[in-house]
C-alpha cells in the first residue's frame, strides 16, 4: 500500500484522487472559530495552524463526498467532530492529569465501548487501555455522529458514523499508531479493519 501524504504545505489536494482512504492525524488544537468558541483559553497554542485546518476540512468534505474511509486520531477526532457542527471543551482543566502527556510520554487510562457500534466490533471487547496525549475533548456531539466509548471520567474518547452511508468514520481521541503494545486491538485492530476498507475500493 502506497502512503500518500496530503497537506497544505503541499498544496496538493487534488492528490486525494489517489487515495482509497483518508486518517486525519493527530497535532496542534483546532482554530476555535470551527465551534464558535473563544479564541483566548487554558493552554491555547501561540499559534493556530489555519491553513492546515482548511485544507484538512475539505479533505473530509470530499472524502465524504467520495465515500471514501476516514479514521481520526485525537486531532482528527476534534476536527471531524467540529466540521459536523459538534463543540469542544477547549481544556479538560484536572482531568488533564489523566488525559494530557507529561513531556514525551503519553499518559493512559481504561476505557468502556459501547455496543452495537462499529468500534465494538473491531476491537471485540468493551473494555480496553488507550494511550492519551490531550488536553481538550467532545462537548457537544456533532451531527449524524455516535459516541463509541469513553473513558472512566465520561471524557468522550471515539466517535463513529451513526449510519451506513459510508463504509467507515470512525475516530479516536487516542493514538493507535504509537502505543507501547501494538497488539492491543484498540491499536492493532483498527489498523487492520482501516486498511481492509481501504484495500476494497484500490
Amino acid at each position: 500500500m502506497e502512503v500518500v501524504r496530503l497537506g497544505a504545505q503541499f498544496s496538493n489536494l487534488e492528490d486525494i484522487k489517489k487515495c482509497d482512504g483518508i486518517v486525519l492525524t493527530g497535532g496542534e488544537d483546532v482554530h476555535p472559530r470551527l465551534y464558535g468558541k473563544e479564541i483566548h483559553y487554558a493552554q491555547a497554542p501561540p499559534e493556530f495552524e489555519e491553513e492546515r485546518d482548511e485544507f484538512e476540512v475539505r479533505t473530509f468534505k470530499i472524502a465524504q463526498e467520495s465515500d471514501l474511509p476516514v479514521l481520526g486520531i485525537c486531532r482528527g477526532l476534534q476536527l471531524i467532530n467540529c466540521i459536523l457542527g459538534g463543540t469542544l471543551k477547549q481544556d479538560l482543566g484536572e482531568l488533564n492529569d489523566v488525559h494530557q502527556r507529561i513531556s514525551k510520554n503519553d499518559k493512559t487510562h481504561d476505557v468502556t465501548i459501547e455496543p452495537s457500534t462499529l468500534l465494538f466490533g473491531i476491537a471485540g471487547e468493551t473494555q480496553g487501555l488507550v494511550n492519551s496525549s490531550h488536553h481538550q475533548a467532545i462537548d457537544k456531539l456533532g451531527k449524524g455522529l455516535k459516541i463509541n466509548c469513553r473513558a472512566k471520567d465520561s471524557t468522550i474518547e471515539g466517535i463513529e458514523g451513526s449510519g451506513s452511508s459510508h463504509p467507515f468514520l470512525m475516530a479516536v481521541q487516542w493514538h493507535p499508531e504509537r502505543m507501547m503494545d501494538q497488539e492491543n486491538p484498540l491499536s492493532k485492530n483498527i489498523k487492520n479493519s482501516f486498511l481492509n476498507q481501504c484495500l476494497k475500493l484500490s
